[in-house]
């Protein structure tokens, strides 16, 4: 029956997809209008087509998966404040797995995404009119030799945030930049038993681009008890149980304290003090890693 239930849960997931994708296509086109309240106004209409999709994926997960879920500490959260949301990655689930955790409890989860995605036919438009941050990263090579680029890709990218200091949002940062496998975790030797080495460059970032945009940290914890998942396994019924664990960290008391800096790619000093910063987060997660296999 586990293959059955896969199917008809991919076929939920494949219309209720369509379903909400012709609206927010086609609402993406009265966000061109160039009015800034009337475009503010068209996106929260879209955030909401997009909560909507998420419900009913939830629905459907809740009648054909049978998964127990374990959630703590999303009691405080507000879907009228700025929030920057890392977490763990282990597998593609993990995406389903956020989306339904905070979905209504905080702004609909943006991703950063390549400035060239946004030509991608249909998507790029709806990824643009969904609010998605468009990041332009120029590579060392082409620095060396047009040095006069120099921080113009951050600045590009926070006049692309500029809308999110009238209109709350979240943003997600998966700080391993990689999904996690025992072959991906022998070849970086990493010093953590269930972790990736976190990647700070990102996140910083991401810290730099909406310096004032973004007041609260979510330190997302994923923990699947019965072993890491695939995406078929999941919409199969298969898993049994998921444990979501999240810390709340105030990212202007990190900024007062020093940890989260201006000049993050221009201070060495910066650069390793924040990595460290990182590190000892990432030390903390393992542990509660541990502590949540040893509790079963």
């Amino acid at each position: 029956m586990h293959n059955i239930i896969g199917s008809i849960s991919v076929v939920i997931y494949f219309v209720n997809t369509v379903f909400w994708f012709i609206p927010i296509f086609g609402l993406s086109f009265l966000k061109l209008i160039p009015i800034k309240p009337w475009q503010t106004f068209v996106s929260y209409i879209l955030d909401g087509c997009a909560s909507n999709w998420i419900s009913i994926n939830n629905l459907n997960q809740n009648i054909l998966s049978n998964t127990q879920w374990d959630v703590q500490g999303i009691e405080d959260l507000d879907l009228k404040e700025w929030y920057l949301v890392i977490a763990n990655h282990r597998s593609w689930v993990d995406i389903l797995v956020l989306q339904r955790v905070f979905n209504r409890q905080i702004p609909f989860l943006k991703f950063f995404l390549k400035q060239e995605l946004i030509w991608v036919p249909f998507l790029g438009l709806a990824w643009w009119a969904l609010d998605f941050p468009f990041m332009r990263r120029y590579s060392r090579k082409f620095l060396e030799k047009h040095p006069e680029m120099r921080g113009k890709d951050l600045e590009a990218t926070q006049e692309a945030c500029r809308k999110f200091k009238f209109k709350p949002v979240s943003v997600m940062n998966f700080v391993e930049g990689t999904r996690i496998t025992e072959q991906k975790h022998k070849k970086q030797q990493s010093e953590f038993a269930n972790l990736l080495k976190p990647k700070a460059g990102g996140m910083a970032f991401v810290l730099e681009a909406m310096q004032e945009n973004l007041n609260l940290l979510l330190d997302v914890t994923i923990y699947y008890p019965d072993g890491t998942p695939s995406y078929w396994d999941f919409v199969c019924g298969r898993v049994k149980r998921i444990q979501v664990r999240v810390e709340t960290l105030s990212i202007v008391e990190l900024r007062e304290q020093g940890i989260i800096a201006q000049d993050y790619f221009n201070n060495e000093q910066q650069k390793q003090h924040f990595q460290h910063w990182l590190n000892q987060r990432w030390q903390q997660k393992d542990q509660q890693l541990n502590t949540l296999k040893d509790a079963l």
